[in-house]
């Protein structure tokens, strides 16, 4: 099979990249909130141990910390006072301390985190809130990753771009340092936790990672599927995303408006159990709509009242085509045509590889199908093969602009690239229904 001749595959790879780091809280026995200045635990130890050095041997460990460490990250003294602040039972005992012990115990309870160190993948594309310095007849861009680093714990990672009038990408250089968020409030409800956070507005947009919080994704933030949602003239950027604790699996929900803020909120209802959850751009007869994979294998079609509850459904689309027998499931959420509802897909076949496809759905009533393509839009090619996951492509998620859908993708769980795709061309390559 030959992939179509339109499709513009660019060289520009976004690859991981281990020497991006940011810290964590370092947790070798009890949680902050568990101490108890009574118990002889490992941390207890560690506090005991640093509060018992001299004030001048304690300033030096610290300058030596500093010269370690300060270049790699911003505001580092912030975050060992921060992190002191988070372990202040552990104080409770000791009537005497200097500021330099105190930052110390901060360091000691951190570790760096190479968040990215393994992969960089799994892409979604959406038009920048601000246009400020954007080409003539171009666009701005924002760019979510998901990336991988040890233990396999995935975050969300974000690059900007611009797109010029005749469709080329070019990626912004992305910052050396990173960090992860302020939490501005912690809520705790019967279907999980509703957490807000802030990053510094000064810093680059490739500096902000959004990182594992609450115990439904302590085992990664996979797969966001950004949408700039219009509603009564307004622009929120919402993203459905998978939740992974480890041991079980769900759809959540980010909400931005300046992607400086976010909030990470759960989603309810029978719907929301499995992964693979994209929303429509907008309000469809006055409902929100989802394209959904419920059964690992079928396409779904969901519509609600509420933006956090998501029940039912119908079935819409089905594996047809043999390089989609094994499963079909979105790839981000549907474009707005005029001809209707674009929806990219991904089929897996034999020897389980993975290839993006498309479907045209009906814009009144999205149930309805209208075309899809008999063949993949984009397919492994002997270039792009090889990773962490072989014979895989993958998006989460692509963008119109003027006469193109301008697609980021991910090669073999890896790393990712671009390709552009003329829309009319692509419309005569889908068979009618």
């Amino acid at each position: 099979m030959t992939q179509p001749t339109f499709l513009n595959r660019q060289a520009l790879y976004l690859r991981p990249d281990p020497t991006r780091v940011v810290v964590r809280p370092f947790r070798p026995a009890t949680e902050p909130r568990d101490f108890n200045p009574t118990d002889r635990t490992r941390a207890n130890h560690i506090v005991e141990r640093i509060l018992g050095l001299s004030p001048e041997m304690a300033d030096s460990q610290l300058a030596e910390v500093l010269d370690n460490f300060q270049g790699r990250h911003r505001n580092l003294l912030a975050n060992f006072d921060a992190r002191a602040n988070e372990m202040e039972a552990a104080f409770a005992p000791h009537a005497d301390f200097t500021t330099a012990q105190r930052r110390l115990v901060g360091a000691y309870f951190l570790h760096e985190y190479s968040f990215e160190a393994s992969a960089l993948f799994n892409p979604s594309i959406v038009v920048h809130p601000d246009q400020t310095g954007a080409p003539p007849g171009g666009c701005r861009f924002i760019l979510s990753l998901r990336a991988v680093g040890e233990g396999h714990v995935s975050s969300l990672t974000f690059r900007s771009g611009t797109i010029s009038a005749d469709g080329a990408v070019s990626v912004d250089p992305t910052a050396r340092l990173a960090s992860i968020p302020k939490v501005e409030s912690w809520t705790s409800g019967p279907n999980g936790d509703d957490v807000r956070v802030i990053f510094p507005a000064d810093e680059d947009i490739s500096e902000r990672i959004l990182f594992p919080i609450t115990a439904s994704q302590s085992n990664g933030i996979e797969d966001a599927r950004f949408v700039a949602f219009m509603e009564e003239g307004q622009r929120v950027y919402y993203a459905t995303y998978t939740a992974y604790s480890g041991t079980a699996i769900r759809s959540e929900l980010i909400e931005t408006s300046d992607f400086v803020s976010f909030r990470l909120s759960p989603l309810q209802g029978n719907a929301t159990k499995n992964k693979g959850m994209a929303l429509f751009p907008r309000k469809i007869d006055g409902q929100y709509a989802m394209i959904a994979r419920q059964d690992n294998e079928n396409l779904y079609l969901i519509q609600s009242n509420c933006l956090h509850n998501w029940d039912g459904g119908v079935a819409i689309l089905k594996p047809q085509y043999p390089w989609e027998f094994v499963q079909i499931g979105n790839c981000g959420s549907p474009i707005e045509l005029d001809e209707g509802w674009l929806l990219l897909t991904h089929g897996v076949g034999p020897v389980r590889k993975y290839s993006i496809g498309a479907v045209l759905l009906d814009k009144t009533d999205p149930s309805k199908v209208l075309a899809r393509s008999k063949e993949p839009l984009v397919r492994p090619n002997p270039s792009e093969r090889e990773g962490y996951v072989p014979n895989v492509v993958y998006t989460c998620g692509a963008m119109r602009h003027g006469e193109r859908i301008i697609l980021p993708y991910a090669v073999s769980d890896t790393f990712s690239n671009f390709a552009t795709i003329p829309i009319a061309q692509l419309l005569q390559l889908m068979d009618p229904v």
